[in-house]
């Protein structure tokens, strides 16, 4: 099965490239599925807000957490085998998903499903090298991102679809189940066509990283969800401040492991670069406001506003067709003016923010789902328009000795600021619903101001993007094409 040379084509390499973007595919879908059945889920289990958050947060803190670990034990074990491993482990998390008798259930078995996500993601971008000849991989690595496009689309339509249809009286258990017939057809596909590809196991494994970073990240986490639901009590802030010192304590063992020359979680190089951490931290805030977003405003279309899940996967699609076709524009730019892009995108997404709530109704029946749609493609034009842009700069400034784990790094950072910003907007978004309706408000304008209330944070986050980012040094360009440099 392997490739003896460059330009010998390997057989079955399309279906193997199939395989994988199955399981991306199911990846990816999964995320945008379980925002629409959100209020299907609290009412199922008659779940409390910050249970409803944890749903969503656990898989993309477990996802953050694992992906540099899982794609470094790639390395050791081979990138086929530890494929095929994170799939089964995602599949077996999804039957689990579909099967919890209770909202805590259901939270483990999203740890699960995080567990595989993260065991399998890394390794398809590094099979691809292995599948094709280098004239055949700029195709190849374009199918990732048109896959990631059509599960944006597709995810919120196909969860409003199943739990619409109530399969076997199921409800909203489908858009989980239908992982399992999905996962073994990726398995079936990557054991027949995917070449073994043997690992090294005299690489090692940062544990004690690993586990130094759950603690800090939790340490913040935990407090945000939690400390509304149980009123703020003093300890949950000494919680809170105490993710500081352990943040230390994890930075100076990464300096150890880097002082006796071992393996590191997160090498140290990238720790001294500041254009890396200035370029870490807006992408962190470009993913901050992103996850959050999608949760309240399904809460409101379905809760607040009485719409199906099928209704609000609809309304939301303008958002991810405004994401394909800035990307389809990003191809054509390529790397020219990167900085002015990253920063349009930026005020693109805050002007959307600052539009939704003049669309939002304020009395019950006064909802216009057309009304929508522009406000989201401008939103998801922003965030096709940032994105490549961001990471060709930020990248752009490291050695290319350290590019692999800066890449890994980037897109751990990005979970993870998504899984900080679903816990301010939740915590914003859920107080306001919470006191409006004790108030007596009206169920509509309550919910529509608590959109408003969350939607400050991330407007915010999306003009310090756009303002920050020229603190980056301008990408360089290669010499013959200067005039290309943002």
């Amino acid at each position: 099965m392997n490739r003896t040379n460059d330009d010998a084509p390997l057989t079955g390499r399309w279906i193997a490239m199939a395989a994988l973007l199955v399981a991306g595919f199911m990846n990816l879908i999964d995320v945008t599925i379980v925002n629409v059945a959100i209020p299907s889920l609290q009412d199922a289990f008659d779940a409390t807000d910050s249970q409803i958050e944890w749903v969503v947060a656990i898989y993309i803190l477990t996802f953050a957490l694992l992906l540099l670990p899982m794609g470094r034990l790639g390395d050791v074990v081979g990138r086929r085998r530890m494929f095929i491993a994170g799939v089964c482990v995602f599949t077996f998390g999804s039957a689990l998903c579909g099967l919890a008798p209770s909202i805590w259930g259901l939270v483990g078995a999203r740890v699960v499903q995080g567990i595989g996500g993260a065991m399998m993601t890394p390794q398809t971008l590094a099979i691809v090298p292995a599948l094709f000849a280098p004239k055949e991989r700029g195709l190849a690595f374009a199918l990732f991102g048109l896959s990631a496009g059509l599960a944006s689309v597709t995810g919120p339509v196909l969860g409003g679809i199943l739990i619409g249809a109530d399969l076997w009286g199921l409800d909203w258990r489908p858009i989980f189940l239908v992982n399992i017939p999905v996962g073994i057809i990726a398995v079936l596909g990557a054991l027949r066509y995917v070449p073994n590809l043997p690992g090294n196991k005299g690489l090692e494994i940062d544990g004690v990283g690993i586990a130094l970073a759950a603690a800090t990240t939790l340490l913040v986490m935990f407090p945000l969800i939690e400390g509304r639901q149980i009123g703020w009590p003093l300890w949950i802030w000494v919680i809170m401040a105490s993710a500081l010192p352990m943040l230390w304590v994890f930075i100076r063992w990464q300096r150890h492991r880097a002082e006796v020359g071992r393996a590191q979680l997160l090498p140290v190089a990238l720790f001294r670069n500041r254009n890396f951490m200035v370029g870490t931290g807006i992408v962190m805030l470009l993913f901050a406001g992103i996850p959050g977003f999608f949760l309240v405003l399904a809460i409101l279309l379905q809760i607040g506003n009485g719409l199906t899940p099928l209704q609000s996967g609809l309304t939301t699609i303008p958002f991810s067709v405004g994401v394909l076709v800035a990307s389809l524009a990003a191809g054509r730019m390529g790397n020219r003016f990167l900085r002015p892009r990253i920063s349009v995108g930026g005020l693109l997404l805050a002007a959307c923010m600052i539009a939704l709530p003049f669309v939002t109704p304020q009395a019950a029946g006064e909802i216009s789902r057309s009304a929508f749609m522009l406000p989201l493609f401008i939103g998801g034009f922003g965030l096709g328009t940032a994105i490549s842009p961001l990471f060709n700069t930020v990248l752009g400034q490291i050695k290319d000795s350290d590019t692999g784990s800066a890449s890994g790094a980037l897109q751990s950072f990005q979970q993870l600021g998504g899984a900080l910003g679903l816990a301010v907007m939740g915590q914003l978004f859920f107080a306001h619903v919470g006191h409006g309706l004790a108030a007596g408000g009206d169920t509509v304008p309550v919910y529509s101001d608590a959109l408003r209330m969350a939607l400050w944070f991330s407007t915010a986050s999306f003009l310090i993007l756009a303002a920050s980012v020229w603190r980056l040094p301008a990408p360089q360009a290669p010499k013959l094409d200067k005039r290309q440099a943002a």
